[in-house]
Parts: structure tokens; sequence; C-alpha cells
């Protein structure tokens, strides 16, 4: 039985591997090596590692755990997780295979539903986002849109208007406030109220916004408003609580609401954030702040101590 199984091999799930494989923690990291950033150039916001290639973190991730003779990694899909009557957990692999540990840490991230319209899918994660702090910079210069009428679509286009060349709200036919409308104004944002057909580019790289009535629009990104989502149901079968937008419930030391299950990474969050951060370094963050929590658990069983994060919890 491993101390620990952690569910997910993106930056939450090997930075926990990481901590405990430094307190000699038996870890077995279980990862499908299904990444949510898998589509765009560039991680961004990573200290030391600004603008580096999704696929290439994820490889120095595995080379740096792979000095740690207490962690172990698998390729694979979980299944299925149940307790052990308080003796741990219990995971069914896909391929047919079996795992049990003491405490379970789900960093299965988050996967994202696009929105209409027809090209998003193609452009995703090159020249169709939906987080400035990921990709605003690159933006620098440049024409971009923004897509939709919501007051958090127009703040996102004045936010961007601070540094593009030129800045363009689409609202697609929707209601604009007029308070809002005249704000965007006052900036320079230009608005378009016909409804968006489709987007147009090549290799990855938008070049048109076309609208229903056959006009279109010359730009070189556009930020849309994604839905995200669980990427697995393994939060669900284990019974952990969760918020209305289906972010597991965690409190500030990544514990759930199951007693030995911890979440990290931007699948969970606290009561106190709106919703889930996307940035890859607080995804690093939460597992490491996870395995520390885990640790902490894990030490107080094996010698009887009091819990120190006791005072934390509810």
């Amino acid at each position: 039985m491993f101390d620990a199984a952690i569910v997910g091999g993106g930056p939450a799930g090997m930075a926990a591997a990481l901590a405990l494989g430094r307190v000699h923690r038996p870890v077995l990291l279980i990862d499908e090596g299904q990444g949510r950033n898998a589509t765009a150039a560039n991680v961004h916001n990573f200290l030391t590692r600004d603008g580096t290639p999704p696929a290439d973190l994820r490889r120095l991730g595995r080379e740096e755990l792979a000095a740690y003779p207490a962690v172990r990694t698998l390729t694979g899909t979980v299944t299925g997780a149940r307790p052990l009557d308080g003796r741990g957990f219990h995971l069914e692999l896909a391929d047919g295979g079996t795992a049990s540990a003491r405490r379970v840490l789900l960093a299965t991230g988050l996967a994202d539903d696009l929105p209409a319209p027809r090209g998003v899918r193609e452009l995703w994660g090159r020249s169709a986002f939906h987080c400035p702090y990921c990709h605003g910079y690159e933006c620098t210069g440049r024409q971009v849109a923004v897509l939709g009428a919501e007051p958090a679509r127009v703040r996102l286009a004045l936010q961007l208007s601070r540094f593009a060349a030129g800045v363009a709200l689409c609202t697609g036919a929707r209601p604009l406030d007029p308070a809002l409308r005249a704000v965007l104004d006052e900036h320079g944002v230009a608005v378009h109220c016909e409804p968006v057909a489709r987007l147009e580019g090549t290799d990855g790289r938008l070049e048109h916004i076309v609208f229903e009535d056959g006009t279109s629009l010359a730009r070189e990104a556009v930020f849309v408003a994604n839905v995200p989502r669980q990427r697995s149901d393994l939060a669900g079968r284990l019974a952990c609580a969760a918020f209305p937008d289906g972010c597991v419930r965690v409190d500030e030391f990544a514990r759930t609401s199951v007693p030995g299950v911890y979440a990290a990474g931007d699948m969970a969050r606290r009561a106190s954030m709106p919703m889930p951060l996307a940035a890859v370094i607080a995804a690093a963050a939460s597992g490491t702040v996870a395995a520390a929590a885990l640790d902490q658990d894990l030490l107080s069983a094996d010698f009887n101590l009091p819990d120190p994060l006791a005072r934390a919890k509810g």
C-alpha cells in the first residue's frame, strides 16, 4: 500500500509528488497524459519557465521526479475509487490494474467546453484564448476581439485595451448595458452587435471574425468565454462536496469533505475564491500545499500525535 496515490500528473500532481518524495513517502502518481493546456504553444507566468511548451514542462517534471526512489509514476486512467474501511482507498484502473493507498490526492484538472461560433476549437490555445494573464501579453500591439456582452466581457475588453493595438467587443446581438457602452466608447473599444457566424484562420492563427450578415472583421486574437468542467468523475464517486460550478470544495490545506481525500489544481477551490485559478504556477503551488498537509496527516496517524491543522478544519 502506498502512503499516497496522486491521480493526475499535471503541475499540481507533480508538485505534490515531488514534495512527498522528498520526505520519503511512498507515492504512486497516475497520469493519463491529457493536460488542459496541451493545445497551447507555451506556459506563461511560471517563474523561470515562462514560455516553456506544456509538453516540455511535463517532461522536465517527470525527469525531476525520477530522482526520488519513493515516487513511482504510472501512465493510466483511474476509473474507480472507494474507501477501505478506514484503512485507505482502493483504486481501479482502466487496464484492469488496481492500487491501494492510505490517502488520495485528486489532481485530475478541468477540461474546457468551448462555445460557439464555429472555428473556436481549431484556434484554441493558439489565437483563441480565455485568460488574459496566460495569453494577454502576446496580444501586445495586436488587433484583438472579445466575444460576449456580459459585464465581465466588457471588463476584459477594457483590460486588453491597455496594451492591444485595437480591441473590439462582439456582442452577438445581445443587449449591452448603456452605461458600459459609454465606457467602451470613451476608451476606444469598438462594439460590433452583429451575430458572429464563425472564426476563420490558418494553422491555428485567427484572421477574420465573420458575421452572419457576411461582413467580417480582421483580428489576430479572440477571447471567448469557455465553460470548464471536471475532467474526471472520481471526486463525485468519492462523494466529495462540490460547488454549483462543479469545482471540488477544499479548505486552505486542500482537504475535501471526505477524510483522507485531498484535491489540488484548477479542479478545486476554497469557498473564498469565486472561480478556479487557471494559472499553472497556482496549480503547482496548491499541489505543494496539499502534499504538506497530507504528510502531516499521516505523521499524526503514524505517531499518534495531535493534528496541527485541526483548528483549520470545517
